[in-house]
């Protein structure tokens, strides 16, 4: 296409799949998380959906025209079915289609999704707008980085910008880091080739703590100081899928130079290596965890129950530490969230302020405790509950907050809330919508893995990571995994050494 105005189509859809939930997402899952219609999202982004309001701003102030198209995003759970995928994925594709001709195609995606029947969901989006756009669009997307990143998606996109933070604090930024080398791209400034390096490695990297953020910076500084560079990104990997490519890898995006870039991915995908093992944050088992929260001076103390993490495709019904805070008397004690529909829609017949017996949590897998069977009080109820996470709004009911009691009627000191809408403890803002205040606790419990950290470290104590049970496929070196290659540590000691 010719002149200054340029014309580009947007979209998103997007879920991390755990392969080993049985929790099925089907249509209503992304509806119930996050759905709108062309033209419907709202001026705020929701995760993988930023490219979308970025989008809006860049083209307006350019006098571009930006045609959208749907997004969708789907907690995290199992795989995706069939018929949604291919429903969603055909609904992008026929408005690409409609859209025709663009400049550019810029798509919001997770990047670890897995459908009935497809194995690389993303890859075959891609391939498929390669496919209507032909080999001289300019094809993008933004990723999480807890993704995979296939030899398909590789080969059908220009470039892709990963977010760099865990928690996931920076997904807007690196929506403004995708739309300027779009931007660069389509008045010809820059010409992005992506170069990327294999790991080998399967590993968790919070930013929250050394030595991964010392790695984030480092890759910040090379953006900002090397004009040969465009983009950096650490893809982590998703140890939860269960798929052939899953692993961490390294993206370098530079300015037409295919060979720098590919030196530098290795530089920087080698220090990873090097660092194998060494990211992750220190972590208690239940017993330990709730002894040394109680035992604290001052409180909050937020226990994070870390791999019964919805965000990572968890139920979040695991009731392993709530139990453990139960036998031991803890008091002050605030659960945020137990994922348990049909306790809260038992709770909304009996009405607030109703006193009943209640049996809720560990109904979805083995390894995530005993339902609890305890009397309670009804105190809040809410059928829109929703928290924030950054500029977005994360919806988390209908929902029901209940204080546990004793057999006399009298609270023992521990409320739960309980919801409907599956999602992870992302902020404070959770318990604050069902009338608790966090700072006034002793003990707060969570089910997130990492994406808590900024919101509630301001606020706690004392943070206390727990790996509580086994609702997630946390240790990739015993993982029953069927398709993941077995050249990759920790599964083996050397991935990098030749075989005789």
């Amino acid at each position: 296409m010719s002149g200054d105005a340029k014309r580009i189509f947007v979209a998103a859809l997007a879920t991390e799949t755990n392969t080993f939930s049985p929790i099925v997402i089907d249509r209503q899952a992304f509806e119930d998380s996050f759905y709108a219609a062309p033209g419907q999202h709202p001026d705020t982004a929701t995760l993988c959906t930023a490219p979308i309001p970025v989008g809006r701003r860049v083209c307006a102030g350019l006098g571009w025209t930006l045609i959208e198209g749907t997004a969708a995003w789907a907690d995290p759970a199992g795989l995706v079915s069939g018929a949604a995928h291919v429903a969603l994925r055909d609904e992008i594709l026929d408005q690409l289609r409609t859209a025709m001709p663009v400049d550019a195609v810029v798509l919001g995606l997770h990047g670890a999704m897995v459908a009935q029947g497809c194995v690389d969901p993303e890859g075959d989006l891609l391939a498929r707008v390669r496919e209507i756009v032909g080999p001289d669009i300019l094809v993008c997307a933004e990723l999480d980085p807890h993704s995979h990143l296939t030899a398909q998606r590789v080969a059908a996109a220009d470039f892709f910008v990963a977010f760099k933070e865990f928690p996931h604090t920076d997904f807007v930024a690196r929506a403004h880091d995708l739309w300027a080398i779009v931007v660069d791209t389509l008045q010809g400034r820059v010409r992005p080739v992506m170069s990327t390096y294999d790991c080998r490695m399967i590993d968790v990297f919070p930013t929250s703590r050394e030595p991964m953020r010392g790695f984030v910076d480092r890759m910040l500084a090379i953006e900002s100081d090397d004009p040969k560079v465009l983009s950096l990104s650490a893809i982590h990997g998703f140890m939860a899928g269960d798929v052939p490519e899953m692993g961490t890898q390294m993206i370098a995006v530079t300015d037409g130079d295919a060979a720098y870039g590919t030196a530098l991915a290795t530089r920087l995908g080698q220090e990873l290596f090097a660092l194998r093992g060494k990211f992750m944050m220190p972590v208690l088992n239940e017993k330990d965890a709730v002894a040394t929260a109680m035992q604290a001076k001052a409180g909050p103390v937020v226990i994070a129950d870390m791999w019964d993490n919805p965000g990572g495709g968890t139920a979040g019904d695991a009731t392993v530490l709530l139990a453990e805070l139960m036998a031991r008397g803890a008091t002050g004690v605030a659960v945020g969230t137990i994922w348990d529909p049909i306790a809260v829609s038992l709770c909304r017949a009996a009405g607030t302020g109703a006193v009943m017996p209640l049996r809720f949590g560990a109904k979805s897998a083995p390894f995530t405790g005993d339902p609890v069977d305890a009397l309670v009080q009804v105190l809040t109820l809410s059928e829109d509950a929703a928290m924030t996470f950054g500029e977005s709004v994360v919806p988390f009911g209908p929902a029901a907050r209940v204080a546990l009691l004793d057999s006399a009627g009298a609270p023992i000191g521990i409320e739960v809330i309980l919801n409907t809408v599956r999602a992870q403890s992302y902020d404070p803002s959770l318990f604050h919508v069902m009338g608790i205040d966090p700072c006034e606790q002793r003990i707060l419990v969570i089910k997130s893995t990492n994406h808590f950290n900024a919101a509630f470290a301001p606020i706690a104590a004392e943070i206390l990571y727990c790996s509580a049970g086994m609702p997630y496929p946390n240790n990739p070196a015993v993982t029953p995994y069927r398709f993941v290659r077995p050249d990759i540590w920790p599964r083996v000691a050397d991935p990098f050494a030749k075989v005789v």
